[in-house]
C-alpha cells in the first residue's frame, strides 16, 4: 500500500505561524476585546435613537453627544431619586436573612418531623442544608468568583470604571464613525468577500440592538410591577429594593427571574402566613406573562436562535466573563447568527427550487 507524502509548502508555512501569532496577539489583549464587546453591544442598542434623531435632521456627532448626555443624566437622577431607598432596603436584607433562613429551617424541619422524617439523620441533613454560616459562606464564594471573572480582564474596581468609561468612548466613536470603520475593515478582504461582510453590518447591529433593548425594557417593566405588588401586599420596608433586584437579574437570560424571586419568597416566609403563597403566584403569574406577552411583543423574533444556543450561550459567558458574560454573550450569538444564515446557511441552501415547464428546444427550419 503506497503511502501519501505529506508536504507543506513556504506559503502554508507562513500562513499558519501568522495565524498562531495572532492568536497569542488576541489572548494577550484579551481586555481589549471585552470592552470592544461591550462597545458594540452598547452601539448596536442606541442606534435606533440616533437614527430617529437624524431623521430630524440632527447632525450625527451633535446626536450622539445629545443622546449620551441624556442617558447619564437619567441614569444620576434614578441614582438620586431611588438609590438610597434601594441601597438601605438591600442592607436591611442582609441584615435580615439569617432570621429568614432559621425561620425556614424551622419549617422544614416540623415538616418533617409531621410527614414522620424524625430520624437523627435527616434532620442533621437539614440542620447542615440550613448552616447559616456554610450558606453565607457558599454566597459569599460564588459572589466572589462571579465578581473576579467579571474583572479579572479589568484589574480590580478601578480599572473596571476605567473599562466601561473606555466602552462607552468606544461606543460613541462607533456610533459617529461607524460607517468608515467598516469601509476600512471590509478593504482587508477580497473581493467579492469584502461588498458581503459589508452588507452584514446593519443586520448584525439591529439584531444585536432590538434584543439589548427589548430585554431592558421588559426587565424595567417587570421590576416596577413586582415593586408595586409586593408593596401592595405588605412588604413596604424591601418592596423597591426587591423590585430592583429582580429587575436587575432579569437581564440574565433563563435563570435571571428564579434567581430574583429568591429574596422575595425569604422575606415572605419570615412574614408567615399566605404571603408565601400570594408571593409565589406573583413570580409565576409575572414569569408566563413575561415569556408568552412581553417577550414576544417587545423582543419579538429578533433574536432567531434556539433556546438552547442561548443557553449555552449564557453558561458560557458566565463561566468565562461572569456577570457581564451573561449579559453581553447572548446578544453577540444572536449577531453571530447572521453571518451563519446570510454567508453559509442560505447560500448552501441555495436558490429556491421552482418547478416551471421545461423550455422549448429551438429546431431546425424545415427546407422547402
Amino acid at each position: 500500500m503506497a503511502q501519501r507524502e505529506i508536504t507543506l509548502s513556504i506559503p502554508t508555512l507562513l500562513t499558519l505561524t501568522g495565524a498562531g501569532l495572532l492568536l497569542v496577539l488576541l489572548w494577550q489583549l484579551r481586555w481589549l476585546l471585552v470592552v470592544l464587546m461591550i462597545a458594540a453591544v452598547i452601539a448596536a442598542t442606541l442606534a435606533p435613537a440616533i437614527a430617529r434623531a437624524e431623521a430630524l435632521r440632527v447632525p450625527r456627532w451633535l446626536a450622539v453627544i445629545l443622546i449620551y448626555l441624556a442617558l447619564i443624566g437619567g441614569l444620576i437622577l434614578a441614582g438620586l431619586v431611588i438609590g438610597p431607598t434601594v441601597a438601605e432596603q438591600i442592607q436591611r436584607l442582609a441584615r435580615k436573612l439569617p432570621t429568614y433562613l432559621d425561620i425556614l429551617e424551622s419549617l422544614v424541619r416540623n415538616r418533617a418531623i409531621q410527614l414522620g422524617l424524625n430520624d437523627p439523620i435527616v434532620l442533621e441533613q437539614i440542620n447542615r442544608f440550613f448552616d447559616i454560616q456554610a450558606l453565607t459562606s457558599w454566597g459569599f464564594r460564588t459572589s466572589q468568583e462571579l465578581l473576579i471573572r467579571s474583572f479579572s480582564l479589568t484589574r480590580g474596581l478601578i480599572g473596571g470604571s476605567l473599562r466601561l468609561l473606555l466602552a462607552l468612548v468606544l461606543s460613541g466613536y462607533l456610533l459617529s464613525g461607524g460607517d468608515r470603520l467598516i469601509s476600512g475593515f471590509v478593504a482587508l478582504f477580497p473581493d467579492p468577500w469584502d461588498q458581503r461582510l459589508a452588507a452584514q453590518f446593519r443586520p448584525m447591529a439591529q439584531r444585536m440592538g432590538s434584543y439589548i433593548q427589548g430585554r431592558i425594557l421588559v426587565s424595567a417593566i417587570l421590576g416596577v410591577v413586582i415593586s408595586i405588588t409586593l408593596r401592595l401586599m405588605g412588604l413596604t420596608e424591601v418592596a423597591l429594593g426587591l423590585g430592583v433586584i429582580a429587575g436587575f437579574t432579569n437581564l440574565i437570560p433563563f435563570f435571571g427571574p428564579v434567581l430574583g424571586a429568591i429574596p422575595a419568597l425569604l422575606v415572605a416566609i419570615g412574614q408567615g402566613g399566605w404571603l408565601f403563597l400570594w408571593v409565589l403566584l406573583l413570580f409565576v403569574i409575572v414569569q408566563n406573562v413575561e415569556t408568552y406577552v412581553l417577550d414576544p411583543l417587545l423582543v419579538g423574533n429578533t433574536v432567531q436562535v434556539f433556546p438552547i444556543y442561548q443557553l449555552l450561550a449564557v453558561l458560557g459567558g458566565t463561566q468565562v466573563l461572569g456577570i457581564v458574560g451573561a449579559i453581553i454573550v447572548p446578544p453577540w450569538v444572536a449577531g453571530a447568527g447572521v453571518l451563519l444564515e446570510n454567508l453559509y446557511l442560505g447560500p448552501k441552501r441555495g436558490p429556491v427550487a421552482v418547478v416551471s415547464p421545461p423550455l422549448p428546444i429551438p429546431q431546425e427550419p424545415e427546407l422547402k
